[in-house]
């Protein structure tokens, strides 16, 4: 239950059980009387990010809507914002509507000719959300995609005349041309938009203050959670002189672990996915800059047979990486059998094997001048990511594992696969080529003048500060000041 983290603040424990049971309220009351504040009382939840509380009775509504076709077409054949709207959370939480094709909503706005009816674009707030609800396209759905390229042109175009439009709809829409809000790292969209929602006419105070205190309520989680891994990570040794060529990367690594799963019940997957994460970073830099081939040989078949006896012929610093590696797995999976009775090491051992043999790949190729094929590079590249480890450690840190399901993993390795490619081409496309043709050297050098994270460190620094250290003032704030 998330209240047993909260402070000793007994008033704000009531206050947001009683937030809470208003709110479940007034979608039971507006679900029966008003469909189109329904579906912005949907979407203020999951933008506020305290839909997770609602789960059932928000995937209850939008069944709802979905199969009762009167209500239905009523919204879409009249507003661009609502039909688009719904068409976002339909696909967000994948529910289907019977008898229809997924974009249907799209064509209605388009003409005999297929292209988009000229008066939707004085519809501002329709473009906006026509364009937040492309991006859910999925391949093959071509007017979607059609929507991008439009709503992305017109939305720029009225950048350049602002006064003409609502100052926060001018915000909203500068927001969402940076990055669409599917392509968000969620806390940090609720972050922006608890402020923006607290300054719109339409604002539920109701929403408004359980989302304040919600997100205190979690980033103090997040602050309890940062203190345990500090300790662990100063612990194991890999911080001080001896590992200066290596990045720490501890609250970026957490931050990361935040935006893949941030709700309280995921407590487990965010503090042992960080120090994964961690130890990755450490062991790629290892790879890189530190150990030379013979000893990344050694390095790489003492992990490969999960044996540290064998680990005489490395450096007492690689020594230290590898106690540290194998008392960190080994206390996770014996966690794991404790409490479900279901070993998960054999599978986070051939893990770690597969990403020392890929670093190990990749060193090959610069000591012997090799440059690679696309083939050979993508090959190894989808190993060497970590994707694989990262995702196969987080399901096998589910709440709901079972034996069979730990069993079935091998029947998913395409998505593994694919996530990993498309998380491989993103990272080298923020990095330089370099990186890609395995030049040490000059990773050498990218480590220590800038490392890939695209931001200046104060920009990610107040981010960080924002998101897991200081608190929301609570209340609703006077729109006239």
């Amino acid at each position: 239950m998330i209240i047993i983290y909260i402070s000793q603040d007994v008033a704000q424990v009531d206050l947001w059980e009683t937030l809470k049971e208003e709110i479940r309220h007034l979608i039971d009351y507006v679900k029966q009387n008003d469909t189109v504040e329904l579906l912005d009382i949907v979407d203020a939840l999951c933008q506020l990010g305290i839909s997770y509380h609602f789960d059932s009775e928000i995937k209850n509504v939008l069944s709802f809507l979905a199969t009762s076709l009167g209500s239905l077409s009523n919204i879409i054949k009249n507003n661009l914002h609502y039909s688009s709207l719904l068409f976002r959370l339909l696909r967000e939480y994948n529910i289907k509507v019977p008898n229809q094709s997924e974009d249907f909503f799209v064509r209605s706005f388009k003409n005999e000719s297929g292209r988009f009816n000229i008066n939707i674009m004085n519809d501002v707030k329709g473009m906006l959300s026509l364009y937040e609800a492309s991006y859910l396209a999925v391949q093959g759905e071509d007017d979607l995609d059609d929507a991008v390229e439009f709503t992305t042109k017109h939305l720029s175009n009225y950048l350049k005349e602002p006064l003409l439009i609502n100052p926060l709809l001018v915000e909203e829409i500068s927001h969402a041309l940076e990055l669409p809000l599917h392509w968000r790292m969620s806390r940090l969209h609720t972050m922006w938009f608890i402020d923006a929602y607290e300054r719109q006419e339409n604002m539920n105070p109701y929403l408004l203050e359980f989302a304040k205190l919600d997100f205190n309520i979690v980033q103090t989680i997040y602050k309890k959670e940062l203190k345990e891994i500090s300790r662990w990570w100063r612990s194991i040794g890999l911080v001080g002189d001896d590992f200066s060529f290596a990045r720490d990367r501890l609250m970026e690594t957490y931050l990361w672990s935040v935006g893949c799963a941030f709700e309280p019940r995921f407590w487990r997957c965010r503090k042992e996915i960080t120090k994964l994460g961690c130890l990755i970073t450490t062991i790629d830099d290892i790879y890189d800059v530190y150990g030379s081939l013979e000893e990344l040989v050694f390095f790489t078949n003492v992990v490969d047979e999960w044996k540290i006896a064998e680990s005489q012929h490395v450096s007492t610093c690689m020594k230290t990486v590898l106690l540290a590696l194998f008392n960190t797995v080994n206390d996770i999976a014996r966690t794991i059998s404790t409490e479900k009775g279901i070993d998960i090491l054999p599978h986070l051992k051939r893990l770690w094997g597969d990403l020392c043999k890929s670093y190990l790949m990749e060193a090959i190729w610069y000591y012997i001048g090799y440059i690679p094929t696309i083939n050979e590079y993508m090959q190894n590249a989808w190993l060497s990511i970590s994707a694989p480890l990262i995702l196969t450690s987080a399901y096998c840190l589910s709440e709901d594992l079972t034996i069979e399901a730990l069993n079935s993993l091998e029947l998913y390795i395409d998505a593994t696969l694919h996530s990993s490619m498309i998380t491989r081409l993103y990272d080298d496309l923020g990095t330089s080529t370099v990186r890609t043709i395995m030049l040490l050297y000059n990773i050498y050098i990218y480590i220590q003048h800038g490392d890939g994270y695209g931001k200046p460190i104060c920009e990610t620094r107040d981010k960080i500060i924002s998101l897991l250290i200081k608190p929301i003032t609570l209340g609703i704030r006077d729109s006239s000041t």
